[in-house]
């Protein structure tokens, strides 16, 4: 490959990465359907045991590679994208996936991806743009999508540290199952974690549980904040109880459930 052709595929890369370009918005939606795509398969991997997950696992593996070199080769700072915390966790991801002895089922750290694909300022707009739905819920979504990444996370680590040593633990479901019972302090006692390991994860769980949880539950049920574009200074996010704006003072007219 030329130098030429070598520069023009790197600005072409560049484009589907950071642009704003359809081709590069139908390109991070591919990108977020197969991350999804990939967390979805760790899961239900959890269930089989078959030759064809490891072949499988290979094939995300190299996917991941490739997406991993494309986006440091057009980084503007290699070594602060290599050791920064995605940068690590992309590596760890694709270690696990192409050698599953070492670390299998790490890939649901690629959730981490997807939070960070979905809290993107492009992205976002991009979601607001072609979704209606989105831009009049995006809170709630937004808390609801903290929340499962939460629960999601918690129990992946339940999973990937009991399920070898621990006979109740032995797909995702039970590792769910845990979590939130242990999330809503809710703890049947049928099962336990094992191991003081197990106890420490056990203990910020219910911490989490106390507080986050409960909290992101709250913002889903109830947001904080209403979308009403102020007249005059242009504020779009407002107290639900709002009667002045907080930026110029203006006297809002906020419609609401009870308003007749």
């Amino acid at each position: 490959m030329s130098r030429e052709q070598s520069e023009g595929l790197k600005a072409r890369l560049k484009v589907l990465y950071d642009g704003d370009t359809p081709a590069a918005h139908r390109f991070r939606y591919a990108l977020l359907v197969f991350d999804l795509v990939t967390i979805a398969f760790v899961i239900v991997s959890s269930f089989l045991a078959t030759p064809g997950t490891e072949i499988a696992d290979a094939v995300i593996g190299v996917v991941l590679m490739a997406d991993f070199l494309a986006r440091l080769w057009i980084a503007r700072s290699r070594f602060r994208m290599v050791f920064s915390l995605y940068g690590l966790i992309d590596i760890v991801v694709i270690a696990s996936m192409l050698a599953p002895i070492v670390g299998e089922g790490l890939a649901f750290l690629r959730v981490a991806r997807v939070l960070r694909l979905l809290r993107s300022y492009t992205m976002v707009k991009r979601l607001r743009q072609d979704f209606p739905w989105f831009r009049r819920h995006e809170q709630v979504i937004m808390s609801a999508m903290n929340l499962g990444v939460f629960i999601f996370v918690m129990t992946a680590l339940v999973y990937e540290t009991q399920h070898f040593t621990n006979p109740k633990i032995g797909n995702y479901a039970d590792a769910l199952y845990y979590t939130v019972t242990a999330l809503t302090t809710t703890g049947f006692g049928d099962i336990v974690l094992e191991g003081t390991g197990g106890r420490m994860i056990a203990v910020v769980i219910m911490i989490f549980g106390v507080s986050l949880f409960l909290r992101l539950i709250q913002v889903m049920l109830r947001p904080d904040k209403v979308d009403f574009r102020c007249p005059d200074c242009g504020l779009s996010r407002h107290d639900r109880d709002a009667v002045h704006c907080k930026a110029c003072g203006r006297l809002l007219n906020i419609p609401d459930e009870g308003a007749v």
